[in-house]
């Protein structure tokens, strides 16, 4: 059982060394409802006005679900469980009037559940938390990594639909210290003296990019080519920033191994080599359809000593940083599948270096082909 924010009572350093231990969850367990119980009636998102923050298109690109079971949204979630609840601080400047309110992904609605905070800035400031059953039921022990790195995507598609709408530079504030919420997104109203966002970023998505990002089903064969994989390693690493995490890629044939970026991130060179996908795919949860995946992208890091803030972070950054290599996958043409449970995963030690210290933390299968190609050829 969980207390009543959700955390792992025996901690979360605890509750990581069992997710990695080669223990199997039991039998699943009811996930409860699948959103949270917002107090008050569901209120429709009224119309942007010209100079408004829109957030009824904000929350249709990054959380809202499209189908009626509700699985179907445009930011993933491990086994489609969807514990991230949304609570949103509305300031000045929104289609919103300012206050507090609970966002119902289901029926894309919000529930009014408080006046707006003191100094609340304006635009949307969206916190985020989770209720740990959902994915609990499923994944039993193995759900907190699951947990972090769902928020950690669900914080990149939103900060991806800020994006898209050219809002004011949106704020990601992933630095693991608080248990709840567990990240922060805050985002302005439009405003052309928001600063000019890093050179080095790529292109805004459209809209319809993020609606059309969706987890590839396996098989994921094929390798993808050179620039390709340098482009997904190179957003991989600069949202991964502070040395935290590193990334690395298990390639397969012709010459499998692993590479990483090199040369202020414009080639790849390789680190090792040898075939490691069979070993991957036997350290994630015994996905067997990793083995034959063109690429496997690694986020690796997170030592055993790490405390419950470091354990926060890493994973949070994690998230996000799988969640837009995801979109730059898509933009070069690449399927793709975020993988996130990991047992016995010590990549360091198993490439000679000391136990303990260098854990896969997340990944991103990546192929050239999607499985209906595969199988109707």
């Amino acid at each position: 059982m969980e207390d009543h924010h959700g955390n792992p009572p025996t901690g979360l350093v605890a509750a990581l060394a069992r997710a990695r231990s080669p223990k199997r969850p039991g039998s699943d367990t009811p996930a409860g409802t699948a959103v949270r119980p917002w107090p008050g009636p569901p209120c429709p998102i009224p119309e942007a006005g010209p100079a408004d923050l829109d957030l009824r298109a904000l929350l249709r690109l990054s959380l809202a679900a499209s189908d009626t079971s509700g699985r179907l949204r445009p930011t993933p979630s491990a086994g489609a469980l969807h514990p991230v609840d949304t609570e949103l601080v509305v300031g000045t400047g929104c289609s919103l009037p300012p206050g507090r309110y609970g966002y119902d992904p289901l029926r894309h609605r919000v529930h009014h559940v408080g006046p707006p905070v003191d100094g609340t800035p304006a635009g949307v400031t969206a916190a985020l938390s989770v209720t740990a059953q959902r994915t609990v039921s499923h994944y039993g022990h193995r759900a907190w990594p699951l947990l972090l790195l769902d928020t950690g995507h669900a914080a990149a598609a939103l900060f991806l639909a800020a994006r898209a709408l050219n809002t004011g530079e949106p704020r990601v504030q992933l630095d693991g210290h608080a248990e709840n919420p567990l990240a922060v997104v805050r985002i302005p109203p439009p405003d052309v003296r928001s600063p000019r966002r890093p050179a080095e970023t790529e292109a805004p998505p459209t809209p319809a990019e993020l609606l059309a990002r969706r987890s590839t089903p396996p098989p994921l064969p094929g390798l993808p080519p050179h620039d390709a994989l340098r482009a997904v390693l190179a957003t991989a690493e600069r949202a991964g920033h502070g040395g935290l995490l590193r990334w690395c890629a298990a390639v397969g044939p012709p010459r499998p191994g692993f590479v990483e970026l090199a040369h202020g991130g414009t080639a790849l060179r390789r680190h090792t080599s040898g075939e490691t996908r069979p070993t991957l795919a036997a350290w994630a949860a015994g996905q067997t359809w990793l083995a034959d995946a063109g690429t496997v992208l690694l986020a690796h890091g997170c030592p055993t000593d790490a405390d419950a803030a470091h354990i926060r972070r890493a994973h949070l950054r994690a998230g996000f940083a799988v969640h837009l290599a995801h979109l730059t996958a898509q933009r070069h043409g690449l399927a793709a599948r975020p993988v996130g449970s990991w047992q016995q995963a010590d990549l360091g030690a198993a490439l000679g270096a000391a136990p303990g210290r260098d854990w896969v933390v997340h990944a991103l299968a990546l192929g050239t082909r999607h499985a209906d190609e595969e199988n109707s050829t």
